[in-house]
């Protein structure tokens, strides 16, 4: 993770642009709620700002402390419920389980397969079952994530597949 985010997110509000429309998609058509959502890697708060918006209650977590600073000023602007933990995710420890895991173009920045795939494991039980995830990464990356997915026992159906991104419901 050799690239300073924290100097893109003090230079540009908004560095990384809008959510994904298939994870706005997502968040919108839900038909329950509040629920609890884990956003690993939220930089300035892209996602999580626009998920809080719509009723839910949002933990974000990014190594660059700008973009967690900024994430937490809009979200107590708007009053919305959004916590913010400045974390390096190869070690971080989530608190409780989650309804939602949000991991949007996080995971390829941690280079060596083994890591990557190490963190990606050690977050996955913190998705409580019948829990959703949503994983955008690069395209290279996504069968070697689906075979942590697929060891953890858990069973899991593909809501959304396409290159580079995935939303699957899981259950025990």
């Amino acid at each position: 993770m050799a690239y300073d985010y924290n100097t893109l997110y003090r230079e540009n509000p908004n560095a990384l642009g809008e959510p994904f429309a298939e994870f706005v998609a997502f968040f919108k058509g839900l038909k329950s709620g509040p629920l609890r959502v884990l956003d690993i890697g939220c930089g300035q708060g892209r996602d999580a700002l626009f998920i809080a918006r719509l009723g839910h209650a949002v933990t974000g977590v990014d190594l660059a402390e700008a973009g967690i600073a900024d994430m937490l000023a809009a979200a107590k602007a708007e009053n919305l419920s959004i916590q913010g933990a400045v974390a390096d995710i190869r070690s971080y420890q989530p608190d409780g389980l989650f309804d939602i895991l949000l991991i949007d173009r996080t995971l390829h920045m941690l280079l060596d397969a083994d890591e990557r795939h190490a963190c990606f494991a050690n977050l996955l039980p913190h998705l409580a079952p019948g829990g959703t995830l949503l994983l955008a990464d690069e395209k290279s990356n996504m069968a070697g994530l689906r075979a942590v997915m697929e060891a953890t026992g858990r069973t899991w159906k593909t809501l959304l597949k396409k290159p580079g991104m995935l939303i699957a419901r899981s259950s025990l």
